[in-house]
């Protein structure tokens, strides 16, 4: 599929046409489910299986009012962060069933506990990323495209139409304060820059 062709899809989707949803993640859908299986190796805690993971993601995108995707890069951000979401959220929920939300006697065997960790790593990360969207949008989606996505530093400078060495330094930035995120005190945007 050309460019040309996904941003026509893109306009058409953001206009209301319902058929242009349908046929966005049909385009895309290849890649839409090799970066759900890429999330879900990421975090084996979660029991989705990448087609599950990749039709709730269609399911939130359907629902969305207004589709609002300026370009590819952009469909992919919100398709890797709604991704990312549901993740979380399927595992937290898991997390509340196993402290008695759904009341069910169950067995667990003592290697959970390094699936506990990765959970609350996930949530960390989850967190941070929100708050560095609060403070630099650009850095949040580089992030998403990189970390998520599975994007070279050479296809995100593409889409976005800059030098790939301006997108390593935000991508370098955006490590950093995701580090201070996930580890330091509340970063605010003046004293994140």
């Amino acid at each position: 599929m050309t460019d040309i062709n996904g941003l026509e899809l893109i306009d058409s989707a953001e206009a209301g046409n319902t058929g242009a949803h349908d046929q966005l993640f049909e385009t895309f859908y290849g890649e839409l489910r090799r970066m759900a299986a890429r999330e879900l190796r990421r975090n084996a805690a979660a029991t989705l299986t990448p087609t599950t993971l990749l039709h709730e993601t269609f399911l939130s995108f359907s629902r969305r009012e207004s589709a609002a995707f300026e370009d590819r890069a952009r469909f992919m951000t919100y398709s890797a962060h709604a991704m990312r979401g549901l993740i979380v959220d399927h595992l937290r929920n898991r997390k509340a069933q196993k402290r008695g939300g759904a009341f069910q006697f169950t067995s667990l065997p003592t290697e959970l506990q390094h699936a506990a960790d990765d959970d609350v790593q996930l949530e960390k990360l989850n967190e941070a990323l929100d708050g560095l969207a609060r403070i630099d949008a650009r850095l949040a989606e580089c992030v998403e495209l990189k970390f998520f996505c599975g994007f070279t530093f050479s296809d995100i400078a593409r889409m976005w139409e800059v030098s790939e060495r301006t997108v390593q330094r935000d991508w370098d930035k955006a490590r950093l304060l995701l580090n201070r995120l996930m580890t330091g005190p509340e970063l605010t945007l003046g004293s994140a820059i």
